[in-house]
C-alpha cells in the first residue's frame, strides 16, 4: 500500500515540525532499527573490560586471525609481529596505551562482522515467526499551537505498542542497509494499518522503540 499520510495533511502548518524528535515514522524506524543493531553489537559483546585478564585474554582471542590481526594494525597498534604473538600466547601483556588499542580493535571486528551478515539481526527481530514489539509515541505537541494540539494523541493513553510486529523485518533491514527511506516508510505504513482507526494520526511520531 502507498504510504498514507492522511493523519498529518497540515504537518508543520500550526508548528508540528518545531520539536525536532517529530519526524516521519518511516525515519523514526530507521532510527529504531539503527539503535537494536548497535544494542545488539554492544550486548552481546564482551563484557569484562580489557584491563581484566578475563576481557583482554577474550578480545585476544577473538582477534587471532589475519582480519584481527588487521584489525589492530588499523587501530593503530604498531607493536611487531612477535609481541603480537606473545600477546595471543599470553606470555606478554600489552601496555597500557595498546590495551585501549586491542579494545578498539576488537569493537571495530565485531561491528564489521555484524554489519557484514546482517541475516543474524533480520533472525534477531523475526525471533522464530514471533516477530518484534513497537512501541510508537505520538507527535510532541509541546510547541504545537495551541488551537490546533490534538488531545487523542496527548498523555501516556497516546503510546502505543504492537506486541508481535512480524513479517517486516528482512525487508526493513535490506531497506536500512541501503538508506531507502522511501522503502522504509512504505513498511512504517504497514505497520501502524495494526492500530485501530486513527491509524493516520501516526504517520508522523516523536519515537519508536523495538523491543529487541
Amino acid at each position: 500500500m502507498p504510504y498514507d499520510d492522511s493523519g498529518w495533511k497540515n504537518f508543520g502548518t500550526y508548528g508540528a515540525n518545531r520539536s525536532l524528535e517529530n519526524v516521519r515514522g518511516g525515519k523514526a524506524l530507521g532510527r529504531a532499527l539503527e539503535e537494536a543493531l548497535e544494542r545488539q553489537i554492544i550486548e552481546g559483546g564482551i563484557k569484562s573490560p580489557v584491563t581484566t585478564p578475563r576481557g583482554l585474554k577474550a578480545r585476544l582471542k577473538y582477534l587471532n586471525s589475519d582480519a584481527g590481526v588487521e584489525a589492530m594494525r588499523e587501530a593503530g597498534i604498531t607493536v611487531k609481529s612477535r609481541a603480537l604473538k606473545n600477546w595471543f600466547a599470553g606470555t606478554q601483556k600489552p601496555n597500557p596505551a595498546n590495551l585501549e588499542l586491542v579494545d578498539t580493535a576488537y569493537w571495530a571486528l565485531r561491528t564489521q562482522r555484524i554489519l557484514d551478515n546482517l541475516g543474524a539481526f533480520k533472525q534477531h527481530l523475526n525471533n522464530q515467526g514471533k516477530g518484534t514489539a513497537v512501541e510508537i509515541h505520538p507527535v510532541n505537541q509541546d510547541l504545537v499551537d495551541e488551537h490546533a494540539r490534538r488531545p487523542n494523541l496527548m498523555g501516556d493513553q497516546a503510546h502505543r505498542t504492537l506486541p508481535a510486529v512480524r513479517y517486516i523485518w528482512d525487508d526493513a533491514v535490506d531497506a536500512m542497509e541501503a538508506g531507502d527511506e522511501g522503502k522504509l516508510e512504505e513498511i512504517w505504513d504497514d505497520i501502524i494499518t495494526e492500530l485501530d482507526s486513527d491509524w493516520g494520526a501516526y504517520t508522523y511520531v516523536s519515537y519508536v522503540g523495538l523491543g529487541a
